[in-house]
């Protein structure tokens, strides 16, 4: 299915710090949703990933692509998942990170660096278990962050951790 871009979402907007709702990823409509995002993800080139409540759907739905970022070492693909969770964790380390949602600004911020995220995929619901290291494994937490209503800058630890964009590399 082809999706439509859509705009993404710039905070304070009340999506990006509410939580989105569970989805059953075989109901067409969500299907199209996960059209949209891949969409607009495309179309967005700075963006490695995005999530459902960036594009205005408070849906459990994230995308990402890291195949291009220079710190990425692993890759799972072109990928939409739905009703993502983590399962496993492991080999913290601070990066730096900014959003789409909230331009000009980046942060040093802690995550896991190896990850296994387990999901659904749209359409089929078929399950998938991605693993995940470096920056793809930050990228689908910063992702699964925005699923819970957080911005990264809510996992900054002080103002010496922030950063004035310099570059258009965002997770």
């Amino acid at each position: 299915m082809r999706g439509t871009p859509r705009e993404v979402i710039s905070a304070p907007h009340p999506l990006l710090s509410a939580e989105a709702a569970a989805v059953d990823p075989a109901d067409p409509g969500v299907t199209a949703a996960a059209a949209d995002l891949l969409a607009t993800l495309r179309r967005t080139p700075s963006a490695t990933g995005l999530a459902a409540p960036q594009i205005g759907l408070s849906l459990r739905l994230i995308a990402f692509d890291a195949r291009l970022h220079p710190r990425s070492r692993s890759w799972a693909g072109e990928l939409v998942v739905a009703n993502p969770r983590l399962v496993k964790a492991s080999h913290w380390d601070h990066g730096r990170e900014g959003c789409t949602s909230i331009r000009g600004l980046t942060a040093d911020v802690l995550r896991a660096t190896r990850i296994t995220v387990h999901g659904h995929l749209p359409g089929s619901g078929e399950p998938v278990t991605i693993e995940a290291d470096a920056f793809e494994a930050r990228c689908i937490q910063h992702q699964l962050d925005h699923l819970d209503g957080l911005l990264f800058l809510g996992r900054v630890s002080g103002a010496l951790s922030l950063h004035r964009r310099l570059h258009s590399c965002d997770a």
